[in-house]
């Protein structure tokens, strides 16, 4: 698969390639409060690790901040304009894979999934769990799980936030790359 764009990178962009069946990727947030490092799940959710791959490329979540934490659940961001929208790389919203929804859960802290708005509604968003979540299992897209920076994850679940659970300083991610 190419995956196709300009961004930040230039023609990089237009000759990177990812195959569903290689290793899995990496990707590095590098964030206000630390670096984190999250593995993707490229055979069990191709689709949803292509999108966010893609949107890394393009610098999409580049200076976004994460717009959402709520203690003990997750930090959620992803989306450049605060607000809880975004697009995904195929433009506007993609299906829920069956395979992540079937096979993978949210069984501790660390897990990354799409948040949405129902089914197949994924778009650029997504969290990252500080508990086990399993009441999520079957309704959110899993595709990765942090591999290091999870101290600087729980440090995210612990700013101090108003009533609508939206940090009131902002915690951004600086800049998003695929290592």
């Amino acid at each position: 698969l190419v995956l196709l764009g300009a961004g930040s990178q230039g023609d990089e962009v237009a000759t990177r390639t990812m195959s569903v069946h290689e290793e899995d990727e990496v990707v590095r947030l590098e964030t206000s409060m630390g670096t984190i490092e999250v593995e993707l799940y490229t055979q069990h959710a191709p689709v949803t690790c292509r999108n966010f791959v893609q949107l890394c490329l393009e610098g999409y979540y580049d200076n976004t901040i994460f717009h959402r934490v709520i203690k003990d659940f997750m930090v959620q961001g992803g989306d450049p304009t605060g607000t809880g929208k975004g697009e995904s790389a195929y433009g506007g919203k993609f299906e829920d894979e069956a395979s992540s929804l079937r096979t993978l859960k949210h069984v501790g802290a660390g897990v990354l999934s799409m948040a949405n708005a129902g089914p197949n509604t994924n778009g650029s968003q997504f969290f990252v769990t500080l508990a086990p979540t399993p009441h999520l299992d079957g309704k959110h897209a899993i595709f990765g799980r942090v591999r290091s920076g999870m101290g600087v994850v729980e440090r995210m679940g612990s700013v101090v936030t108003d009533r609508n659970d939206r940090p009131t300083t902002d915690v951004r991610i600086i800049r998003a790359s695929v290592v």
